[in-house]
Parts: C-alpha cells; structure tokens; sequence
C-alpha cells in the first residue's frame, strides 16, 4: 500500500508549549488536506532543543504530555510522528527518556525512546535520559518503520562513541524503511558529514530513510535544517531547504520485489544544495539574530559602531537580520580615533539606513583619568587607561540598553575572544556575541561576501590595518602575531585539540606557539564571563568547550 508522507522541518521555541502545539497542528492540517498519511516532525518538537534544566521541572514534563494529546486529537485520520521528553516507570536509571510517539487514529501507537545519547561538545542527553535498550518496529499502512532518534544513526563513524547500534537490531525485524528525527546543530562543516553518515546508513541496511531536522536558533546553538531523503542505495532524493522552515511530501511503496521504494517529483532537475562555509556562516548568523531577538521579546538591537571590520560587519548583519530601522549604531570616539574611522562608520550608516548617535567619550574619560590620578600618580599610560575607554563605551552602551530596550551586540571575533584581546566589561559586553565563534581572517571573508552585490561595508574598513585606537598609532599586530597565522594555530589548538608540540612540528614557530597558547588558556577567565556566542564552527567558545580556568596544562 502507498503511504504519503510529509516531513515538516519547522522551527519550535524552547518551553513555549502554547506556540510549538499550535505550529503542529497547524501543519498535521494542512498535511492533510494535501493527502498526507503521515507527518514527521524532529526531535523534542513538543519542547523545543536543546530544553536543558527545564526537564528536572516535572510540571515541564507534564505539559510535554498535555501538548501530545492535544495533537493526538487532531489525528484521526492522519498520523505523526512527534519527540518529546516521557518519564522513565523503572525504577533504576534516569527519570526520563528522550522518546518519539507514533500516534494514529488519535492515540499514541507506539513509543521510541532514543538510545545513543551524546554527551560531548555542546550535547548533555546524558545528564537527563536513560538509553533505551529494547527495540522494535512499527507497523503502518503495510510498511514496517525502524524509527530512531539523531545520534541512533550516527554510531557508523571510523571511531564509534558507543557499543551498540540500534538499527543492527532493528533490521532483525525487516522494516522497509527508516525515519529518523533529529535535532542536530548547525556547523559550516556538518553539512556534508551528515550527509554521509545517513546516506551509509542507507547502503549498510540497504534501506531508505527519511530525514527531519529542525531548523531555528536557541541561544547560541543554531539549526539549519538541511531534512534529507535517501533510497536504499543511498542515493540522496531530496534536500530541504537550509535555514528556513519548509514541508515537503513524498510517497513510499513497494516495487516488484516487495523493497520499499521512495518517489517525489522534482519541478526540475534535482542537484544538491553546495554553498561555501561563508555562505554558512553568513545565513547561520541572520537565523542566530533573528530568532535570539524574536524568542526573547526584544524586536531592537544596539551596538558600538567603530569603523572597523568587526562591528562594521555585525551592524551590516543586524541590519539584514531586523531590519536596518531596529538597528541603532552608536559612535563612541575618543581622543585616540582616527578621522577616517568616524568617516567609515558613518558610510556604512548611510549605505545601511539604519539609526545612529555620536557620544564624544572624551570628557568622561578625562574625568576617570583625573579621579584616578592620586593613586595612578606618576606612573605611565599603559592598558589601564586603554581599558578605560573600552569599558566607558560599555556603560555608555548599556545605558541606552536600559534606557530605550534594546539589547546590545557583542562585536569580538573569536580569535580576540581566544587570545583575550578585549577588555571585560567594555568590549566584550553584550546581550548576544556575533562575531565569536568567526577568525578574524573568517570575519573578512565575511565583509567580502556582504559587499558581493554592492559595497555595503566602505571598502577602507576592509583594507585598513585593524586598530583598537585605545593609543596613539595603535595596531593589532602590535600584540598579536598576523591574523594569518595567529588563525591557523587557533584552528590546530581549539578545533583541532592539538598540542603545542603537535603544532610546532607542523612547520610554526615554537615561540609564536607557545605563546598563542598560553594567551588562549590564560583568558579562560574573560571567556566565562563573555556572552553567549552564536555557534558556526564545530568547536565553538562556551558551551561545547569546557576548560579549567586555572589549569596548569599546555599553559
């Protein structure tokens, strides 16, 4: 019998049980009408993930369930597939199982619990879940569906993280076919490992799978959606759009000889989505604004404009995020900024439309000096001062937060963030940090891609040497290697997880090293102290990279 199925790659708000039941329904609806027999939906959907400590609140648990037969109710004649967080009844283990149900003629048929549960980088099911052990099929319409969880399917890796592999024992069973839901976080690099992991799910259980991810960003993880669909070959059928919500539909039958076989028919010619990593990186970061604006009730965004690249190129994404109109661009000079400087962040107020001010810092900084000047006494200019300028635009800044609502824009790069070339509670202030997880080299890359159509950021906030001007003269490459290489040893040691020894005999300079490194583990401090940082690498600041701060090691 031939099954229509939808996948609904929607985008859901963590606890917000009112507005993720209403989307469901909504789109089971509307599945429907368009002759669907099954609709798919990701990971934890009722909830919304990543929901954290949320699930130690039962009442969270409760409402999880309450919101799963009200979507049951809709399902007479259709069914779903939905995730959501179910207690665990045994007595032994974790109170809870990360679970999918399969509901039909408006109750749940089934339940699947998931049973590989990460718990690196920036995953922490461990902390929550019990694993399931015990597996079985679910019948529908005349198929048999191995249904599994996100990372049930990605024990096929060169280096297993675990012993066991659901679908090694779901294929005892002779589904025809495989759905997976998933909650799998945005990485410029996760595209294509993800891709190949399902599609070898594929040949190795010669099986077609259906894929559904969500796509939305919760704090600093971000979704990118990408759902996939495979046939038994693992031949990719079809590809849902990235970042962006969307549903499609497909049909399931058996051919001749009884094997599942998947159909959907294509307006044109099929071809894979390939986009550069600054093409990631640069849709990734709108959806981060957008939903971190949208989900937290804010609607307007503040930021220090300095005609520099970094805040040139995170007002340039704010603009295109919120609309320039909810952008305000503060200019905060000091005796120590250049003419040019004040000239290239006032272009790129023009060419983006969006609102400004100018507060000289001047006068108040002159007064911190005189305050300060018994116990500074003779002793010379040095980062002190230069820190007093940072952190004055900082209170400057958060005033105007306060003040008019808006939420301010952290604009450090994330090797600034890596080397601690940036001043607490001045720069590295903020409601959400843009740039973080983006090398200063990416951050270029980044500017060139704005300006791809028409120049968005003044070409000399590009091709000028890049410049705190806490000093007269000042440039970056006082402090720090080239951003060339200081970027590569970054990469090796915080992506990579390579040692300094490991990295010197790759060809770098053992001093350089050395001390790209001992700058990385000595700003521990600052970085538990930064904002939340939107996440486009696959080792990211914060959450997904946990470091003592007072660790000896490599330092």
């Amino acid at each position: 019998m031939m099954i229509n199925i939808a996948l609904a790659q929607l985008n859901y708000h963590v606890g917000n049980f009112e507005s993720n039941t209403k989307k469901i329904i909504s789109t089971i609806e509307t599945a429907r009408s368009n002759g669907a027999d099954l609709v798919v939906f990701s990971e934890l959907c009722v909830c919304g993930y990543p929901a954290r400590d949320f699930f130690e609140f039962k009442e969270f648990i409760d409402l999880c369930e309450d919101a799963a037969l009200q979507i049951a109710a809709v399902c007479a004649d259709i069914a779903c597939i939905i995730g959501l967080p179910t207690p665990n009844l045994r007595h032994q283990g974790k109170d809870l199982f990360n679970s999918a149900y399969f509901i039909e003629n408006g109750k749940v048929k089934a339940v699947v619990n998931k049973a590989l549960l990460p718990n690196y980088d920036v995953f922490d099911e461990y902390r929550y879940f019990e694993p399931e052990t015990n597996f079985s099929c679910i019948d529908f319409k005349g198929h048999r569906i191995a249904l599994t969880i996100c990372e049930d399917l990605w024990n096929t890796i060169e280096n297993p993280l675990y012993i066991t592999r659901p679908m090694d024992m779901l294929i005892e069973q002779h589904p025809d076919v495989m759905i997976n839901i998933a909650a799998s976080p945005f990485a410029y690099n996760h595209d294509t490992e993800r891709i190949d992991i399902l599609s070898g799910n594929c040949t190795q259980y010669n099986l077609p799978l259906f894929y559904v991810n969500q796509v939305g960003a919760q704090t600093e993880l971000i979704f990118d959606g990408g759902s996939l669909v495979f046939d038994a070959e693992g031949n990719m059928l079809d590809e849902l759009p990235y970042f962006k919500e969307h549903v499609s539909y497909y049909k399931l039958d058996k051919g001749e000889n009884g094997k599942a076989v998947v159909s959907y028919q294509h307006t044109g010619t099929f071809k894979p989505h390939h986009t550069s990593d600054i093409e990631q990186i640069h849709q990734g970061l709108l959806l981060g604004i957008r939903d971190y604006f949208y989900k937290s009730g804010f609607t307007r965004a503040i930021l220090g404009l300095s005609g520099g690249i970094d805040s040139a190129v995170v007002c340039a994404l704010a603009a295109e995020a919120l609309g320039a109109e909810n952008v305000m661009a503060v200019l905060l000079p000091s005796k120590f900024s250049s003419d040019h400087s004040i000239g290239d962040a006032e272009d790129l107020v023009k060419n983006l439309g969006c609102k400004s001010e100018t507060i000289a810092i001047k006068n108040i900084t002159d007064s911190f000096e005189t305050a300060l000047h018994p116990q500074f006494n003779t002793l010379p200019f040095n980062i002190a001062e230069e820190n007093i300028q940072s952190r004055t635009r900082g209170v400057l800044l958060m005033a105007m937060c306060n003040k008019f609502g808006y939420i301010l824009l952290n604009t450090s790069n994330k090797s600034e963030a890596a080397v601690g070339y940036g001043t607490l509670y001045g720069d590295m202030c903020g409601g959400i940090s843009v740039l973080g997880d983006v090398y200063k080299t990416q951050v270029y890359q980044l500017a060139n891609y704005i300006n791809r159509d028409k120049e968005v950021i003044p070409l000399n906030s590009i091709v000028k040497p890049p410049s705190a001007e806490l000093r007269p003269g000042q440039k970056d490459s006082d402090s720090l290697p080239d951003y060339d290489i200081l970027d590569t040893i970054l990469m090796e040691y915080v992506e990579h997880r390579k040692s300094s020894s490991e990295i010197i005999n790759m060809g770098y300079d053992e001093q350089v090293v050395k001390r790209v490194i001992k700058l990385v583990n000595t700003a521990e401090h600052k970085r538990y102290q930064t904002p939340p940082i939107l996440r486009v690498s696959p080792k990211a600041f914060g959450m997904g990279r946990r470091m003592p701060i007072v660790g000896k090691y490599l330092s």
